[in-house]
């Protein structure tokens, strides 16, 4: 995972998401599974959605992806969700009428896992609890490095 860049931020985000077709009606057959590719693609420019990783089954997808700080998971899974579904019922007409007669693409439900290169909860936990030294111990651990006029 590469650091993501903003003018005021550093970051690297990166989420696992997962989502359903309504009803798991098994609609993500090769030309949809295109469509939905194709406009992942557009999303990732416009909205600097950096998608790693696309695994479409049947009736869910996967998506590995990073976004700005700014944007909550939600929001994320969001914006892919309704633009990729207005895609494909652009493209596949029949499909909103015949097979979703509810006329959403996606279900409500999601999934969405927060995912780490190299930390993980015990990490995270050590690091914040060494935020708050008390100046001995800061000392203590710096010392060495007054030897050095450093």
């Amino acid at each position: 995972m590469e650091l993501g860049k903003r003018p005021h931020a550093v970051y690297k985000i990166r989420y696992h998401m997962v989502t359903a077709v309504k009803y798991r009606k098994v609609l993500l057959n090769e030309k949809v599974e295109k469509c939905i590719r194709e406009t992942m693609k557009g999303i990732s420019e416009r909205y600097n959605i950096v998608i790693d990783e696309i695994g479409i089954d049947g009736d869910h997808i996967h998506i590995f992806c990073g976004a700005q700080p700014q944007y909550s998971p939600s929001q994320v899974l969001k914006v892919i969700k309704s633009i990729t579904a207005k895609r494909v019922f652009e493209e596949f007409p029949k499909m909103k009428k015949e097979e979703l007669w509810g006329g959403e693409f996606w279900s409500d439900g999601k999934y969405i896992g927060t995912v780490g290169d190299a930390t993980n909860e015990e990490v995270i936990k050590r690091y914040i609890r060494n935020q708050n030294l008390d100046k001995a111990e800061m000392e203590r651990r710096t010392g060495q490095l007054k030897l050095f006029k450093i």
